[in-house]
């Protein structure tokens, strides 16, 4: 197995990469993946390197690695990167065939999705990249809804004994229809959703009144569409659809009502809804150069793509564990107890090497 290049020596490699030749007027044909052969296109140095890397998961986090790639293939336009977001738990089934080489999560690895990877044999290398604040939103018209509490949520989207309209929510609020829309079962928005407005007993309601879709752009639409509708995604999707959606206030904890922005997501007051959301690569992947390049170049500009795609970066050290743990090839997961539970805490707190589970 090929051993990871140390930074110095990958940057090297880059250097040499794009070393202007005199007298090149064109751009060479591709080969094998590769970071050698200077070449010129236009007057300007372009990378010879080529390959395909395979990227799927969540809708979420692709933004931010959509970033990445923009940005990668500026420099190293022959390498293809697909990008697929169906959903975190969908992603994972592919990711543990061994199908793709990075997986996008906006929740942690559960413990049947590390079963089936160790029953694969593959090891994976787990990054922490950007927090979000999932987004509870309405229509700009509504003007009843000033804020909402977990409770109030539980009445909209818990099975069961469903609120069917806004005044089964509130007596003061509309006797109108809701119309709800959300992220499919396969999203880990959606099971992240659940687990903090539903617990572990109990499930999201799946009647007429709901919407369920993996697009992220589709809910955001049915949302703007509807005068009485909800709906919930990531902070991107809303951030960038923000003059066609009303983002609601959140009681948190403290009994404050708190908009999602940087400020409340990166400070934990926009709570129960800030997160953190991950990429997930496979080991022997990083055996490609392509691969090994392209999440170089991830990890290096990090804070500048989460910041381009309107998520919020994550501590400086957090980023710099996440690193030294891709250059050494740390496999596992932080975020799995002993017995397979899920580990609860601050991202500072809960990615730490004692807390690494294989």
């Amino acid at each position: 197995m090929r051993q990871t290049l140390g930074r110095t020596t990958l940057t090297a490699m880059l250097c040499i990469g794009f070393l202007t030749v005199a007298g090149c007027g064109s751009k060479k044909s591709g080969g094998d993946s590769d970071a050698g052969g200077p070449v010129v296109s236009d007057g300007e140095a372009v990378s010879q390197l080529t390959g395909k890397i395979a990227v799927e998961g969540s809708s979420t986090v692709s933004p931010i690695t959509t970033q990445a790639k923009e940005r990668f293939n500026e420099q190293h336009p022959d390498v293809t990167i697909s990008i697929t977001g169906e959903g975190t738990s969908n992603g994972f089934k592919s990711f543990a065939k061994k199908e793709t080489d990075i997986q996008d999560a906006s929740r942690p690895i559960k413990q049947k999705e590390l079963d089936t990877c160790n029953e694969s044999g593959l090891e994976f290398i787990e990054v922490p990249v950007a927090y979000d604040g999932l987004t509870i939103a309405v229509h700009p018209k509504n003007k009843f809804v000033k804020s909402l509490t977990v409770d109030q949520l539980k009445k909209i989207f818990r099975s069961g004994d469903s609120a069917k309209t806004w005044k089964e929510v509130d007596p003061q609020w509309p006797d109108k229809k809701i119309s709800i829309f959300s992220p499919g079962t396969g999203s880990g928005t959606y099971d992240y959703f659940s687990e903090v407005v539903i617990g572990k007993e109990g499930s999201l309601r799946d009647d007429n009144q709901i919407n369920l879709n993996e697009d992220d752009n589709i809910l955001v639409r049915g949302v703007a569409g509807d005068e009485f509708a909800i709906g919930y995604f990531g902070y991107s999707y809303y951030d960038r659809n923000k003059n066609d959606l009303q983002a609601v206030p959140i009681i948190n904890p403290a009994g404050e009502a708190v908009l999602p922005t940087a400020e409340t997501i990166e400070s934990g007051e926009y709570a129960p809804f800030s997160r953190p959301l991950f990429i997930y690569l496979n080991s022997e992947s990083l055996d490609k150069v392509e691969v090994e390049i392209f999440v170089e170049s991830y990890m290096t500009n990090i804070r500048e793509i989460v910041a381009a795609a309107n998520y919020v970066p994550l501590p400086e050290s957090v980023y710099t564990a996440a690193t030294q743990n891709i250059e050494n090839r740390v496999a596992g997961t932080h975020y799995l107890t002993a017995e397979g539970e899920k580990r609860e805490g601050s991202i500072i707190n809960v990615f730490k090497p004692e807390n690494l589970k294989k």
